[in-house]
């Protein structure tokens, strides 16, 4: 039976991640191969929303020539964006306030204009709510998981993690000479949001001594301990790898901001701790924030294969006539979730998962328990 679809959208949304670029290479040569025509929307929608805005229209036609050599390429090459969800579009009034505007029906229309019938949409937890909003709202779509942080249900990992916990790891290898050379304390900050999976991972894969993550709200009276206890048998540097969502015990998110339109920008805490750290142990202390250099450059091998896997799935997705799905790892397949179960709830870090019992059996500290005698690592 003949596909009733003969042209889709493929739009990036949120922060950039390692991967994309390969899933906009797999899903149009996977559509260009049934026959379909593929354009990619540009900046998120904001190239349907905001036409005049670019030279092309804020339409890319994404032919075999134009996705051709970008599997080794970071970023995305259709733009993406964090701001301007089109369910809360924020208006700014006369007098200065801002006001939240839908413009589902407008963002809808214009679908229907350009003759799209079909829409993979590729994102994290916020672009993927926005998508299914616009599946409840009469569009086809398909959903692609993209995070570093590596924080959506249902699916074991999303393209642009492995990436930066591979980054983040040769940084903190990198730090070890320089902290022993100079017998210091070096907190290391990452990203991850509310979820401490970069920081978990890249910390254990380095061999950082203490690592604070978001799901268990430290004490420094322990990872202080630790630094005095390696001292005393000779260890005089100590690496600690801090997620920016780790909080205090009965303490507050570390918090740089919030513009309109945006979610709370999380940092510092790396720097408080560091401070805090220097303070209590009488050793020089220095921080070193990743930051969103753990987004940039070419992705890995895995997130590669991830992204062409999650991007040809997708277009069998609808091909199959599915919709209003996204596309999941569940090894050794990638198969179909409701949008609504993968973006139900944060994937957070479990408490009583391997990699921690791991981490705990190598006298990795969490600022949760003091350090046992032997608990000096490497």
């Amino acid at each position: 039976m003949e596909s009733a679809i003969k042209r889709i959208a493929i739009s990036t949304g949120g922060g950039d991640a390692p991967g994309l670029n390969a899933v906009i290479r797999s899903a149009t040569l996977a559509a260009r191969n049934r026959g379909w025509d593929v354009v990619g929307i540009r900046d998120g929608f904001n190239g349907l929303l905001f036409p005049g805005e670019y030279p092309d229209g804020g339409l890319i036609a994404l032919t075999r020539e134009r996705v051709r050599g970008i599997l080794h390429q970071g970023g995305t090459i259709l733009g993406t964006t964090n701001r301007g969800n089109p369910i809360a579009f924020p208006v700014q009034q006369s007098d200065g306030t801002w006001l939240e505007v839908d413009r589902t029906r407008e963002l809808l229309n214009r679908f229907d204009e350009h003759r799209i019938d079909a829409l993979i949409t590729v994102g994290g937890d916020g672009s993927l709510t926005i998508g299914r909003h616009l599946h409840e709202a009469g569009l086809p779509l398909v959903g692609v998981p993209k995070t570093i942080d590596n924080d959506l249900e249902k699916t074991t990992s999303t393209f642009g993690f492995d990436t930066a916990v591979d980054f983040a790891s040769e940084c903190i290898d990198r730090l070890f000479s320089t902290a022993t050379s100079h017998g210091r304390i070096i907190v290391v900050e990452v990203m991850g949001r509310y979820a401490g999976w970069i920081a978990l991972h890249a910390g254990m894969a380095s061999g950082a001594h203490a690592i604070l993550i978001p799901e268990i709200p430290f004490d420094l009276e322990p990872v202080a301990a630790l630094v005095a206890h390696r001292e005393r048998h000779g260890a005089k540097f100590s690496i600690i790898c801090v997620a920016e969502g780790a909080r205090p015990a009965g303490g507050d998110l570390s918090i740089v901001g919030k513009a309109v339109g945006q979610a709370e920008r999380l940092g510092g805490v790396g720097a408080k701790v560091a401070a805090q750290l220097e303070h209590m142990t009488g050793r020089e202390a220095r921080t070193v924030v990743l930051g969103h250099l753990l987004r940039g450059g070419s992705p890995t091998s895995f997130d590669r294969l991830l992204g062409l896997r999650f991007g040809a799935a997708a277009v069998r997705a609808l091909d199959e006539g599915h919709r209003g799905v996204m596309v999941a790892l569940n090894p050794p397949t990638v198969d179909y979730v409701p949008l609504a179960d993968a973006i139900s709830r944060q994937k957070t870090v479990p408490l009583d998962c391997d990699s921690l019992a791991t981490a705990r059996d190598m006298g990795i500290n969490f600022g949760d328990e003091m350090p046992s005698r032997s608990a000096i690592g490497q």
